[in-house]
């Protein structure tokens, strides 16, 4: 099975492929995708959907994996991230792909076993267990254990499939 991890933002969003085959996750892909902040927010989330469309599009991926929004202080914020949360169920969707979503706190307890882990734990985390030489840049790591949350909760229900 292979899994799409996504990790948005208008400026920055992560992704990153992983492929299960059994009990080993084995990495397809991973990066970022960045807008000028420079750009209007509309030319900003087209650039960020076509983006994802076309990864999604070349490694396709079984399904995609978000984090669910958080809350925060800053509204705005949380509305810049909910829309490019839409730029990725919508790319997702047009490839007729399903999206599912866990609260960050469940992947980070399910990649580093605390779910009020650190980005540089999740990092360290994502990089031992895909034995990687060097960790993936911060938005990256963040969608692929978006990406290991799904395929572990696969397998914690007995519904682990290898697709590929």
């Amino acid at each position: 099975m292979r899994v799409m991890g996504i990790d948005p933002g208008t400026h920055r969003t992560g992704f990153g492929i992983l492929e299960s085959s059994g009990r080993d996750y084995k990495l397809v892909i991973c990066g970022t995708i960045r807008a000028s902040s420079k750009d209007p927010i509309a030319k900003r989330l087209l650039h960020i959907f076509e983006s994802l469309q076309k990864n999604i599009k070349s490694y396709k991926p079984d399904i995609v994996a978000l984090e669910t929004l958080f809350f925060a202080k800053d509204i705005r914020a949380v509305e810049r991230i909910g829309e490019a949360r839409a730029c990725a169920m919508l790319a997702a969707s047009k490839q007729g792909l399903e999206v599912i979503e866990y609260a960050p706190t469940a992947v980070k307890k399910s990649v580093t076993g605390n779910g009020r882990a650190a980005k540089e734990q999740i990092q360290f985390m994502v990089k031992r267990l895909l034995n990687l030489k060097e960790s993936p840049a911060p938005d990256a790591s963040d969608a692929l254990a978006i990406a290991m949350c799904h395929l572990h909760s696969l397998k914690s229900r007995g519904q682990a499939h290898d697709f590929h």
